[in-house]
């Protein structure tokens, strides 16, 4: 495994990556929430995010993150991969590059304690996502020392 920048032709395996990890994790959202969002991510949000890609041996990507500035905008991995060290190895990347936030889906039963067993503490909640559906995230701050 390694993590590699991602270049404009990653980003349809990326959307796959999301589709699948999604679908995994997310149960959560309805039919048309789900509809909506992923119509976005794969118009507007992955063809214009600077993607950082976790890779196995054949150079095929298998998790990405996203960066804005010091926050995590985005963290998946193929469902497949769960559980190989990819998303800690996305994870490493992005604090070595100034990460220290991220906010994580309360209903997602992954996250949470993926980013608390990797030293982030829980510094906000939200009772609704950005665009201000009823999905509470959870905002998580990598302090100093952690």
């Amino acid at each position: 495994m390694s993590i590699r920048r991602g270049r404009p032709a990653d980003v349809p395996r990326a959307l796959e990556i999301w589709r699948d990890a999604v679908d995994a994790t997310h149960g959560f959202l309805t039919p048309a929430d789900r509809a909506e969002i992923d119509a976005m991510v794969a118009a507007e949000y992955l063809p214009n995010a600077e993607l950082w890609l976790s890779v196995d041996a054949a150079d095929r990507p298998v998790g990405f993150v996203v960066l804005d500035g010091e926050e995590i905008d985005a963290l998946f991995v193929d469902p497949a991969e769960h559980g190989r060290g990819h998303g800690t190895a996305l994870l490493r990347h992005a604090i070595a590059l100034g990460a220290t936030r991220v906010e994580a889906s309360e209903q997602a039963d992954n996250a949470l304690p993926f980013y608390l067993a990797r030293g982030f503490r829980v510094t906000g909640r939200s009772e609704r996502d950005p665009q201000g559906r009823p999905y509470p995230l959870v905002q998580l701050h990598l302090t100093a020392g952690d």
